[in-house]
């Protein structure tokens, strides 16, 4: 037996024979050239921008200029991709630019209108601009593109809850949810389409610490009635102790809405007063609220104007109250107040103004629980003449709250201040509160 040195030249020309006739297969040389073509190509796209991941590193972060400066470049290069215009249109709406991002989808449509998702992306910034109908027609088109959607199903359920269809918006969660058993959206909209709490009970407690007098306490009960969503009433019995003289009332009202006129209430009380509170009030309040569409700064605005009158042993009041409430984005709240208060004594009568402002603001929020607080600032003048308010007295209070949501059916609220008059004199006030919801 002869053993082939592998140095030789011999194995190698053995070797070079061997590897030609292997090349000679049709279906190899084939695959050499597709794999060869394939890895030129992952070479060049490894030297290119992935655009998508630098768009969606910078939405993560809110930087919504630099995602527009890549999505305009990359279109410069490619006017013709509806993909990187689709993106474009994402962007614009998550960064609240709605008109623009409206345009965006609308001329994506007259190129590509059989995409469900350009549909569902229109409808998306017809419902943040508080367009209803629309957002609706435009969920209505993207599901009947892809019915088997079961996302599509869920997000045009929620623009039916919200356009207060809550019947076929629980159909259409039902219905995601035989598509997809697992869709979360779809399990989260219909809890949130539960039958809404129609009563309130309120328990209360409130007390003022002063430093030329003893403390001043009340306990209360309250309940609330939403009986349809037009009339409301409310009935509430409070106890007094003022001075070391206990009295107590029973307070009653009802209020009627309409959208489009607002809301009207009217109520009155009467007591056991032993002198020390009103023997009787009436009382009305009218409330007028608009709701801004879209991602504006302004949200909504709210405005209030009462009359109340307390009929004390000794003394007749009148007060004239204003208030205006604007509702910024994330919760943010902030109003002014104004009150006028005609007091009548022994045949005389003057005018006392005060006034405060209040910012509300969220604070934090775990599953269902939420937080939120409030800082408030009162100034004026009083001029009452009882136990409490004794004399004409000039004020500026400083305080603030907050309101602990721990269920849809339970909540805790607790609100302090600290008021100094004239005179030296300060009144420390402190209360609290527990509502159940059923």
């Amino acid at each position: 037996m002869v053993v082939q040195d592998p140095h030789s030249a011999g194995a190698g020309v053995i070797r070079f024979r061997h590897l030609a006739g292997c090349v000679s297969s049709p279906l190899l040389v084939v695959s050499l050239l597709v794999l060869t073509l394939l890895a030129v190509r992952a070479a060049a796209q490894e030297q290119q921008p992935n655009w998508q991941a630098q768009v969606r590193k910078f939405c993560d972060a809110s930087d919504w200029s630099s995602a527009m400066r890549v999505l305009e470049q990359e279109i410069a290069r490619a006017p013709g991709d509806l993909d990187l215009k689709a993106w474009r249109a994402r962007v614009l709406t998550w960064s609240g630019r709605l008109a623009e991002a409206e345009q965006a989808y609308l001329a994506i449509l007259k190129i590509s209108a059989n995409d469900p998702d350009h549909w569902a992306g229109l409808a998306s910034v017809y419902a943040r601009e508080g367009k209803t109908q629309e957002a609706l027609r435009a969920f209505d088109t993207a599901v009947k593109l892809d019915p088997r959607r079961a996302d599509l199903r869920a997000a045009r359920a929620r623009a039916l809850r919200d356009a207060g269809r809550r019947t076929e918006a629980r159909d259409e969660f039902h219905q995601a949810l035989t598509l997809d058993p697992n869709n979360s959206d779809a399990r989260a909209g219909l809890i949130s389409l539960r039958a809404l709490p129609t009563q309130e009970l309120r328990f209360g407690n409130e007390t003022d610490l002063y430093n030329f007098a003893g403390a001043n306490r009340d306990e209360g009960v309250a309940w609330n009635s939403r009986w349809s969503q037009h009339w409301n009433t409310s009935m509430a019995a409070s106890f007094y102790q003022r001075g070391g003289v206990d009295a107590d009332k029973v307070l009653g009202s009802i209020t009627a809405r309409a959208a489009r006129w607002g809301a009207l209430t009217v109520g009155g009380a009467v007591g056991h007063d032993n002198a020390v509170i009103p023997k009787s009030e009436a009382f009305f309040d009218l409330d007028r609220g608009w709701k801004l569409g879209g991602e504006r700064f302004l949200r909504g605005v709210e405005t209030s104007y009462g009359q109340h009158w307390y009929w004390y042993q000794a003394a007749r009041i009148l007060t004239l109250n204003g208030a205006a409430i604007v509702y910024f984005p994330r919760e943010w709240t902030f109003s002014l107040a104004a009150t006028g208060a005609r007091s009548a004594f022994s045949g005389t009568a003057e005018w006392r103004p005060s006034g405060s402002a209040r910012l509300g603001f969220p604070l934090g929020a775990w599953r269902e629980a939420r937080l939120s607080g409030n800082i408030f600032f009162a100034a004026g003048t009083e001029d009452f003449g009882l136990i409490d308010q004794i004399g004409a007295f000039a004020s500026q209070t400083y305080g603030g709250g907050a309101r602990l949501q721990l269920t849809p059916r339970q909540d805790v609220t607790a609100t302090g201040s600290y008021q100094r008059r004239t005179q030296n004199r300060t009144d420390t006030y402190i209360g609290f509160s527990y509502g159940i919801h059923f």
